[in-house]
C-alpha cells in the first residue's frame, strides 16, 4: 500500500500514515491523532494493513468455557456489576462438587480450555483457588487452565503472604498454563484511584505479567475503556503494555473491553458508540506492533460489529465461551456464548480464514 492509494478524508493522518506504511513505531503522539481523527475508514485500512502482514487473511476463534468460582469480592469496583459481598442475596463460592457439577453440565468433546476468574473472595485462604485448579485439571487433564488475572495474583500474594512468583509457581504447579488478561482496566494511577482503588496498581500489573513471562508462561492482557479514562490514557496504557512486550516477548493477544452500563437497562447513550469500538480496536492494532493478535470480543460488542472489525485489524473473534457472567452481570446486551458453527459463519462472511485454535494459537483446525 502507498499513501496514494489512500482517499485521506483527514490530511493531518498523512504523517501516521506514512509511518504505518513504512512499517514505523507509532508514538503516543501519533496515537492521540488518530484518536482525534474521525477519518475511520483510513484508520480501519491502516490497521488492515498491519495485520495482513501479520496474519493475512487468518482469523482464530476456541473452544472454551467460563468458570467463575466465586462472585465474592473485597474490591468495590466502580464498573463491575458481578461482586458481592459475603451473605449478600446472590453471593456464591463453589465448593468442589459445585464447581464439578457446574462444569460437567456444559462440558464437551471440543472444549480445549478452561477461563477461569472470579471475584477476590478474602473470606477463603489461596488453597481454595488452588484447589480449583487441581480439581478440574484432574477431572479434564487435557484441557488447558487459563487461569485468574494480573490482579487475582497480586491478591492472592496478600492473602497468602507469598511473593507474587511463588504464588504464580504454586499455581503452575497445580496446573495453571497461562493467565487471563483481565484486571488491567486502564494503567494509570488516576484512572485506578477513581475507579479499582483496592485492586492492584499499575506497576503491580505489569510486574505480575512480567514474572510469568519470565517463567516460560504466556499472558493475555485487556483495556477496558468507554468510562472516565482520557485518551490519553488509553494510548499510554497500550504503550505500557508494548514496552513490557518488548522486554519480554509474553503476550500472546491484545483485547479491548467496551465498559458495560450496570443495568441491562441503560439508554444508549449510556453505552458505548460503535464508532468508538470500532476505533480503538483499529488504533490497537497500530500501536501494539509487537503484539501477534487484537481480539474482538463479541460479548462487549456484539456480534455484527465483531464480524465488521475483521476488516479492521482484528485477528481474532474469542470463543464459544458457553455461559459469560462478569459483563451481563453489568448490563451487556449481547449473547452469552456462540456456537462453533456460529463464530465460522462470522468469519467467513467477513472474507476470511477460519481457524480453530489452542490457547497457545496453534491451529487445530481449519473450517
Amino acid at each position: 500500500m502507498a499513501l496514494d492509494t489512500l482517499v485521506l478524508q483527514d490530511k493531518n493522518l498523512s504523517t501516521v500514515a506514512n509511518k504505518v506504511i513504512a512499517g514505523e513505531r507509532l508514538t503516543l503522539e501519533d496515537g492521540l491523532t488518530l484518536f482525534n481523527s474521525n477519518d475511520l475508514l483510513t484508520i480501519g485500512q491502516l490497521a488492515n494493513l498491519v495485520n495482513q502482514r501479520k496474519n493475512g487473511d487468518n482469523v482464530y476463534f476456541i473452544q472454551n468455557l467460563y468458570i467463575n468460582p466465586t462472585n465474592v469480592c473485597e474490591a468495590h469496583c466502580k464498573f463491575c456489576g458481578f461482586r458481592r459481598d459475603l451473605g449478600e442475596d446472590g453471593a456464591y463460592t463453589m465448593n468442589t462438587e459445585e464447581l464439578l457439577h457446574y462444569v460437567e453440565t456444559r462440558y464437551h468433546e471440543g472444549i480445549r480450555e478452561f477461563h477461569i476468574v472470579g471475584g477476590h473472595n478474602q473470606h477463603v485462604p489461596f488453597d481454595y483457588y488452588l484447589d480449583n485448579i487441581r480439581t478440574l485439571k484432574k477431572a479434564y487433564p487435557h484441557v488447558t487452565m487459563k487461569a485468574y488475572t494480573g490482579a487475582e495474583i497480586e491478591f492472592f500474594s496478600r492473602i497468602s503472604g507469598l511473593s507474587i512468583r511463588e504464588v504464580l509457581e504454586e499455581l503452575r504447579k497445580a496446573g495453571v498454563e497461562s493467565l487471563t488478561g483481565g484486571g488491567a482496566e486502564i494503567l494509570t494511577e488516576r484512572y485506578r484511584m477513581k475507579m479499582s482503588p483496592e485492586k492492584a496498581s499499575t506497576d503491580m500489573y505489569l510486574e505480575v505479567h512480567r514474572t510469568a513471562h519470565q517463567m516460560g508462561m504466556k499472558t493475555h492482557s485487556t483495556m477496558l475503556y468507554g468510562s472516565i479514562e482520557t485518551l490519553e490514557e488509553r494510548v499510554i496504557h497500550m504503550l505500557r503494555l508494548r514496552e513490557l512486550q518488548d522486554e519480554t516477548n509474553g503476550f500472546l493477544v491484545f483485547i479491548p473491553l467496551a465498559v458495560q452500563p450496570i443495568k441491562a437497562t441503560a439508554g444508549i447513550k449510556r453505552r458505548n458508540s460503535a464508532i468508538d469500538d470500532l476505533k480503538t480496536m483499529a488504533i490497537s492494532r497500530l500501536m501494539l506492533d509487537n503484539f501477534p493478535h487484537i481480539k474482538a470480543y463479541f460479548i462487549n460488542i456484539g456480534t455484527q460489529l465483531t464480524q465488521l472489525s475483521l476488516t479492521m485489524g482484528m485477528s481474532d473473534v474469542h470463543g464459544t465461551l458457553i455461559e459469560e457472567r462478569i459483563s451481563h452481570s453489568a448490563g451487556a446486551l449481547t449473547q452469552q456464548a456462540l456456537t462453533v458453527d456460529e463464530l465460522v459463519w462470522l468469519i467467513k462472511g467477513a472474507g476470511k480464514r477460519a481457524l480453530e485454535r489452542d490457547t497457545f494459537y496453534n491451529v487445530v483446525k481449519e473450517h
